[in-house]
């Protein structure tokens, strides 16, 4: 049993790991996702309407050779007050990396790193979870000294249909090609 309980004690005294995100705002709050799942931030570059996609869906644009689709979170979100309010100004595009596909996210500032301790990050409220039953994309609320940072799981902001329905098909590298 000594053994046991010094294991105990060992593992509780191992200093907390830090995470490191990208921290952005969509409508005046913090927002951030993890630093691994961020391939980069750019200038958005243009962007070409696709028809029937959802509002949220920007268009389509070509990032560094790769077709990535453009979704705009504040819409996404519902944080707009008007859904016909144009995105202005210069935005930037943080181009976020899943196994299969690679998604932009419009922003309107330059992203920030911010490393924290993984403690400092609680469990999303049942009832936020609960509000929106197909919409799991809050990891966690993070608190840095008077901050309130939203944490996203970028893996679960589309659903697998909206993936399907992104996903470049074997012509859109075709097309590239041809510019």
């Amino acid at each position: 049993m000594p053994d046991s309980q010094a294991a105990a004690d060992k593992k509780a005294s191992k200093p907390d790991v830090p995470v490191q995100l990208i921290v952005f705002r969509l409508a005046g709050e913090e927002y951030g996702i993890r630093i691994e799942q961020v391939k980069e931030v750019t200038l958005t570059p243009e962007i070409a309407r696709m028809p029937k996609t959802p509002r949220f869906v920007k268009g389509i644009a070509n990032l560094r050779g790769d077709i990535i689709a453009i979704i705009d979170l504040e819409e996404r979100f519902r944080l707009r007050t008007s859904s016909n309010e144009p995105v202005t100004g210069v935005t930037y595009t943080m181009a976020l990396e899943a196994k299969d596909y690679t998604i932009g996210i419009i922003v309107r500032e330059v992203p920030q790193p911010l490393s924290l301790p993984a403690a400092s990050i609680e469990k999303a409220p049942e009832f936020i979870q609960d509000l929106n039953i197909n919409d799991k994309y809050i990891e966690g609320i993070a608190r840095v000294e008077n901050r309130i940072i939203i944490v996203l799981d970028m893996l679960k902001l589309l659903t697998p249909e909206e993936i399907m329905q992104l996903k470049p098909k074997a012509t859109s590298s075709a097309a590239t090609e041809r510019r």
